[in-house]
């Protein structure tokens, strides 16, 4: 289903989907086609199933005209760590 259906079908409300169509352009993830899992009025529900999410599985509010999700690198450790050095 498209972005601007699931605005019609579930107008300001939070809505729990799966990601089925996406493409990043510039470091950001712009998303085309997703399935509806669940809607939510409230924003404390919706954030406790955001905080579970995980995978293709996003929350998203449908007063949002577009699904952008800008891509931040991780930064982290590389190579193996030598607890010996310090």
């Amino acid at each position: 289903m498209q972005w601007q259906e699931v605005r019609q079908l579930y107008p300001d409300r939070f809505v729990k989907m799966q990601i089925l169509k996406s493409h990043i352009e510039n470091q950001v993830r712009y998303v085309e086609n997703v399935a509806v899992i669940q809607a939510f009025d409230d924003e404390q529900t919706a954030t406790r199933e955001l905080v579970r999410s995980k995978d293709d599985v996003l929350v998203y509010h449908t007063g949002k005209e577009k699904i952008e999700i800008e891509i931040k690198p991780l930064f982290g450790f590389r190579g193996s760590y030598d607890k010996h050095r310090v």
